[in-house]
């Protein structure tokens, strides 16, 4: 069901009674969609966890269904509006512990949201280690100055593919000098694991990606 956050913000809730578990899933850049609604839902009902999605760009219209005017609406996120509509998305699971989940841009808002201390697990499916020049702002910091606050770094786990520009490997490298744990997936490109309808998405390494993934959220 839609709900809306303390900012204004829509979100998607699926609770599950009974639930073991809270999940904050942060998407991509084309924000919440059917592709993210059947992914919270399967995992509310086949993991017994409250799954909540948030839209990272709140309520903004777009005149099209790209990715362009949101890549140039980029300088002018605010890095606390965005983590903290994950914090209040996570209060409202009524539910501990909460784990987060990001893909692409949501991913690099999960290393950020690290700082938060809210999540007690942490996956970033391909989420950009420094921000894109093209992102910078005045209200939008580096992923990695922000993941220096992180108090277990253990506790978050980086997906990359060895053939994303988003995350080349001296990036990747520095990300794994932190303490991050660090999957690479050998010849993926940007978006290969989240959905089917892209090019990038590599069946075997999507499932063996999300195995891992799964079993780090419920890790102890």
């Amino acid at each position: 069901m839609e709900i809306e956050l303390a900012s204004g913000a829509p979100a998607d809730l699926y609770p599950c009674i009974g639930a073991t578990r809270g999940l904050v899933i942060v998407p991509d850049m084309l924000g919440r969609r059917p592709l993210y609604n059947e992914m919270a839902e399967s995992m509310a009902t086949t993991r017994a966890w409250n799954v909540i999605v948030i839209e990272p760009f709140r309520r903004r219209e777009f005149a099209t269904s790209g990715t362009e005017e949101r890549h140039a609406l980029m300088p002018e996120m605010n890095d606390d509006d965005v983590v903290g509509d994950m914090v209040d998305a996570a209060n409202r699971l009524e539910v501990e512990p909460v784990g987060l989940v990001g893909f692409c841009m949501g991913g690099m808002y999960s290393f950020k949201a690290s700082a938060s201390h809210r999540f007690d697990r942490i996956v970033s499916f391909y989420g950009m280690i420094r921000l894109p020049e093209h992102w910078k702002g005045p209200n939008q910091r580096e992923p990695l100055a922000l993941l220096k606050h992180s108090d277990n770094h253990q506790s978050i786990l980086a997906i990359v593919g060895t053939e994303d520009h988003y995350t080349p490997p001296n990036d990747v490298d520095d990300l794994e000098k932190t303490g991050v744990q660090v999957v690479r997936y050998e010849g993926a490109d940007h978006g290969f694991v989240h959905d089917p309808s892209r090019p990038a998405y590599r069946p075997g390494d999507a499932a063996d990606a999300w195995s891992r993934a799964y079993a780090h959220l419920v890790a102890r």
